[in-house]
């Protein structure tokens, strides 16, 4: 950290402290205080609630979300992840303790970092998994042998860029296991055709969650359909996919960018650094594995095999963890799977057989084999600080109720803006998602508030309900804090403040042209209608932008 930065940081923290106090001694003042129990509202903090006898708090208030935007902005301000994170945990751990130290730090471990640990430890296992079976995979030669194999098939950088976005495509299953499957199998092409790695992450993010929001076999689909009542919740899900613009929109505009061949935004730097200087990082520290000698006989199988392993091994440990031998059916199956259970599951067969492979193929030793996994965990030891917390921030959100304040705040805007709810979902569900970092959290919270605002006009509610997943994906894709957005970090091996500052600009662009189709939505309420609008407007809008790139390239 420069010094510039820490001068930053330490005023920041003084403001943040100050900014603290306040709402410790204000109770408050910029959001109602609730009643943990019953969450009455307009209460004093420190009081006793009227109503059930319980201890008021900020609680339920506008300051539930200070944490998340302390940390998010300390991040962007900084360009340090962790001791931004850390900051944003505490103010979180402060407020939820009216500021007394003892219950402060057992807040801070308990209910946030242990807390974290323990939510996301099936996750740390497949990231660990993960980094390992890249590191065979690379010692056995199988990720060299798919850089020749590369070099005859995909002969350009938008063949490459394609080829990355239809992988990422095809893994719908689970945006952790496309995170990290695309960018360990794409990195080699994308590096011998100097696609930076800020590129890549972008290519792995902007298909892992939006994809899965659209695909109707997958573990989104299942954690959407079980917050919808009546059993109808698939259903749902299914006739909320046509006008869930943010995520098609995406796929559009990752298509157009890429023929069009030009980039904007912070995003440019990158990848003339990496066409220009063979720079696939430009700053920061670079996250890749540590280097290995691969073995001379490697082939294009070596890399196949184990990735097909994976898949087939994964997607069976998905619907075996949700019943399947019990005589349910596959959908059902998925409905009730756990991801954090599965997916360990079956990286650990996966390795287990790609390391039997290897033995058979004599292409290492097994001191080889187990020098691996050392190699594979330290690779993700940042992803894992991360996502540690991360998580721990959530957690710290969670308690402070900012669900109570999304539900106010959606049921007072829910008067006289029928036709307009639509683009005001999307935006509410785009900030929360952002500023709490999951987009699963934002939709278990927004869903049956959704469904509830239109009691008489099914279409509507339809539209409303794709808007809430739009904008959770959208808010989910932008998020620093987001596990999806940390995760395409680590399997592009991109420095992960360098991932989130280039594909911002990219992410808002298409929100903005999404928030406009919802509103387009909200009166036309055709999705064959509004759907071709919104390519015309994305592709539009990229040639627009790409004339006042080049303008500002001649006036440079």
């Amino acid at each position: 950290m420069s010094k510039v930065q820490k001068i930053t940081l330490a005023v920041a923290v003084v403001v943040i402290i100050a900014l603290l106090v306040v709402a410790g001694v204000t109770g408050g003042a910029m959001g109602t205080v609730n009643c943990i129990d019953c969450h009455a509202t307009g209460l004093v903090d420190g009081a006793t609630c009227e109503t059930c006898g319980g201890e008021t708090t900020v609680r339920g208030s506008f300051w539930a979300l200070i944490p998340p935007i302390i940390a998010i902005g300390l991040a962007l301000i900084t360009k340090e992840v962790y001791s931004s994170l850390f900051v944003g945990i505490l103010s979180g751990a402060l407020l939820y303790s009216n500021f007394s130290p003892l219950q402060t730090v057992d807040f801070l471990l308990n209910d946030g970092l242990i807390s974290a640990v323990s939510d996301t430890s099936g996750i740390f296992i497949f990231l660990v998994e993960l980094g390992v079976l890249v590191a065979l995979i690379n010692k056995a030669g199988g990720s060299a042998a798919f850089g020749r194999w590369a070099k005859t098939h995909i002969k350009s950088r938008v063949g490459a860029m394609i080829a990355t976005f239809f992988l990422g495509i095809l893994i719908f299953i689970d945006d952790y296991f496309n995170c990290l499957t695309v960018g360990s199998v794409m990195r080699p092409i994308t590096d011998t055709h100097k696609i930076s790695r800020a590129k890549l992450a972008y290519l792995i993010d902007a298909t892992a969650a939006p994809v899965c929001m659209i695909a109707p076999i997958s573990s989104w689909a299942a954690a959407v359909s079980q917050y919808a009542e009546d059993g109808k919740g698939l259903d749902l899900f299914i006739s909320a996919i046509p006008f869930n613009f943010y995520s098609l929109l995406t796929f559009v505009f990752i298509i157009t960018l890429a023929v069009l061949g030009y980039d904007y935004g912070s995003m440019r730097t990158h990848e003339f650094n990496a066409i220009n200087n063979g720079d696939l990082y430009t700053f920061g520290e670079k996250a890749e594995p540590e280097d290995v000698e691969p073995a001379e006989n490697g082939k294009l199988i070596d890399l196949v095999f184990p990735i097909a392993v994976l898949i087939v091994v994964s997607v069976f440990a998905l619907v075996y963890n949700g019943g399947i031998l019990d005589g349910v059916d596959f959908i059902t199956a998925f409905s009730d799977t756990d991801a954090t259970v599965a997916l360990p599951w079956g990286g650990l067969i996966t390795l287990v057989i790609a390391m039997i492979y290897y033995a058979i193929r004599r292409l290492m030793s097994m001191k080889e084999m187990m020098n691996c996994i050392p190699s594979g965990f330290n690779a993700m030891v940042p992803a894992i600080l991360i996502l540690t917390f991360a998580t721990a921030l959530k957690n710290m959100t969670a308690i402070l109720g900012a669900k109570y304040f999304v539900a106010d705040l959606m049921n007072s805007a829910a008067a006289g803006l029928n036709n307009f709810l639509p683009a005001i979902i999307f935006l509410v569900a785009c900030v929360l998602a952002f500023a709490t970092g999951t987009s699963w959290g934002t939709f278990g919270i927004l869903i049956p508030i959704v469904t509830a605002m239109f009691p008489n006009d099914p279409t509507l509610m339809i539209i409303g309900m794709s808007a809430c997943l739009a904008g959770a994906v959208c808010g989910d894709h932008c998020s620093p804090i987001s596990d999806t957005t940390i995760m395409s970090s680590a399997g592009a091996g991109c420095n992960h403040l360098n991932h989130v500052s280039t594909q911002m600009p990219y992410a808002i662009t298409v929100a903005g042209i999404s928030f406009v189709m919802f509103i387009i939505a909200g009166f036309v309420q055709n999705a064959w209608i509004c759907l071709p609008i919104g390519v015309v407007l994305t592709v539009a809008t990229l040639l627009v932008i790409k004339m006042i790139v080049k303008k500002q390239e001649a006036k440079a």
